[in-house]
């Protein structure tokens, strides 16, 4: 099955890259590899703000993160012209969650990204990760999440 087709089966149309916000480039190509910078949880509804374990639940906090990993497949995509068949491999994903001092459930926020990745690129979708608790993000955001991928 292609990428395309898992999308749609999935139900995700992409949203147009977002575009910086301060002085970075969405992704940076080197050699094979394509390092996205962190998209956050938001979508054409405005997404999933707030504080992970205060008033944010850990399922919303799952949903934010395949916010995040539908963004970071949008600047895939541009980063190989629209085909998203060129990934050889998710490499890395760094997730980080605004999360309430006692709340340690970072890594099952975080899975919401990287199920997604699973679910669209199958084994090529495996991938060593981080997830990091931290006291705030960009503009109030519950959830980032940046990427390194192998493409060809």
């Amino acid at each position: 099955m292609t990428v395309a087709a898992r999308l749609a089966e999935l139900g995700i149309s992409l949203p147009e890259p977002a575009k910086a916000v301060a002085n970075y480039v969405p992704f940076v190509r080197t050699g094979d590899l394509v390092h996205i910078s962190g998209q956050l949880s938001n979508d054409a509804g405005g997404g999933i703000k707030g504080t992970v374990g205060a008033d944010v639940s850990p399922e919303q906090g799952k949903d934010g993160a395949r916010m995040c990993g539908v963004n970071l497949l949008a600047q895939i995509s541009a980063a190989c012209d629209g085909d998203l068949e060129r990934v050889v491999r998710v490499v890395k994903l760094g997730g980080f969650v605004q999360a309430a001092g006692d709340f340690e459930a970072i890594p099952a926020v975080i899975n919401g990204c990287s199920d997604l990745m699973v679910e669209v690129f199958g084994d090529k979708g495996r991938h060593a990760r981080s997830a990091v608790g931290v006291y705030k993000l960009p503009l109030g955001f519950a959830v980032e999440v940046d990427a390194i991928v192998e493409v060809r």
